[in-house]
């Protein structure tokens, strides 16, 4: 990728990642970049190869945060740490899961959840020390995950945000294991 492709990349990544595709309108875009809109079509040619483009972005930007993922001891501070740093991937993956029922943004959403979701559920497990099997983290990962996307936004992916919605979850999964309404 040359470096003019890079700066279209990443501003039509962060665009997208804040109004979906519908914010991705090449003259803004070329206004945004500062330079011709005619420089969009030399890169990319049309829209759906630029939006490929950022869909692959996005894939990489998963695999550097698993990576980092890989190196994280606790949910808080490590895990929200990184969270924060890479607000405009998690905006980015929201947006995915808004728009998933176009079928380029649900596969890369799934590849992304992989990418991003194996390493997080060991990391889950052990912070929070749950006693759960594997498959049952995986199905409270997928409802946690899509709780989540649902509420995040830009102005609430913060650490005190952040640290609230990890304990929250916490206390709902450890109350799995008492009764309903006080009642043995």
């Amino acid at each position: 990728m040359t470096k003019k492709e890079e700066v279209w990349i990443i501003k039509g990544y962060e665009t997208f990642a804040l109004f979906g595709e519908k914010g991705l309108v090449i003259e803004q875009l070329a206004k945004d970049v500062g330079v011709s809109k005619s420089s969009f079509y030399h890169h990319f040619a049309d829209m759906e190869i630029f939006i490929e483009n950022l869909l692959s972005h996005h894939l990489e930007k998963s695999k550097i945060i698993a990576e980092k993922e890989k190196r994280a001891e606790t949910i808080n501070p490590d895990l929200i740490d990184i969270l924060i740093e890479h607000k405009t991937d998690l905006l980015f993956n929201r947006q995915l899961r808004i728009n998933a029922n176009k079928i380029n943004y649900k596969n890369t959403l799934l590849k992304s959840n992989y990418i991003i979701g194996k390493d997080f559920i060991t990391l889950w497990l052990t912070d929070t020390k749950i006693s759960l099997t594997i498959t049952q983290a995986e199905g409270l990962f997928e409802l946690a995950l899509e709780n989540f996307f649902l509420q995040i936004n830009p102005e609430n992916i913060k650490k005190i945000w952040l640290e609230s919605y990890f304990e929250y979850l916490k206390r709902i999964i450890l109350s799995f294991g008492k009764p309903l309404y006080g009642v043995d």
